[in-house]
C-alpha cells in the first residue's frame, strides 16, 4: 500500500443504517474516497494495530482519523479507544466518538481514555450530513498533528 491509497477514515460502526447514513453523508462531503469500515471493535484494532486479516498493514500508515462508535460489538468502543490511547505508536491518531449516547459517563470516560471529539448522532439526514462534513473538513484538511515519532 503506498501513500497514495492510504485510508484517511476508519469507520467503526456495527449499525448497517448508522453505517449507510454515515457513508452518504461522506460522500456528500466529498470525503468517501478512502475509507476503511471496521464492524466490531475487535475489527478496528485488527485494523489499527495491524493484526490478524491486516498484518500486512504498516502501523506507521495510520487514519488520519478514527470515527468510533461506542456500541460495538465483541469490543466496546471504550475499549477500543483506551487500546489507541494508551499505545505509543497510536496515541496520535484523532479518534471521534460519533455516537448516539448522550449518558454522562460515557462523554467523561471517553474524554478520560483521551478522546479528541465527542459528537452525539444528529436524528435527521441534513443535521447528521453537516456534522460530517464538517468533520471531515476539519479532522482531514486542518487539523495538523504531530507525527509518530518520539
Amino acid at each position: 500500500m503506498n501513500e497514495h491509497n492510504a485510508v484517511e477514515i476508519l469507520l467503526v460502526e456495527d449499525s448497517p443504517q448508522d453505517l449507510e447514513l454515515t457513508l452518504r453523508a461522506l460522500k456528500k462531503a466529498n470525503v468517501s474516497n478512502a475509507i476503511h469500515v471496521a464492524r466490531d471493535g475487535a475489527e478496528a484494532l485488527q485494523y489499527i494495530f495491524c493484526e490478524g486479516p491486516y498484518a500486512a498493514r504498516r502501523i506507521e500508515q495510520a487514519p488520519k482519523v478514527v470515527l468510533l462508535d461506542l456500541k460495538l460489538p465483541k469490543v466496546d468502543g471504550l475499549e477500543v479507544l483506551r487500546r489507541i490511547k494508551t499505545d505509543l505508536r497510536t496515541k496520535f491518531i484523532p479518534v471521534v466518538v460519533l455516537t448516539s449516547s448522550k449518558e454522562q459517563r460515557d462523554v467523561v470516560e471517553s474524554y478520560h481514555l483521551g478522546v479528541n471529539s465527542y459528537i452525539v448522532k444528529p436524528v435527521n439526514f441534513e443535521g447528521f450530513a453537516d456534522a460530517v462534513r464538517d468533520l471531515g473538513f476539519y479532522w482531514l484538511l486542518l487539523n495538523h498533528p504531530p507525527s509518530g515519532e518520539k
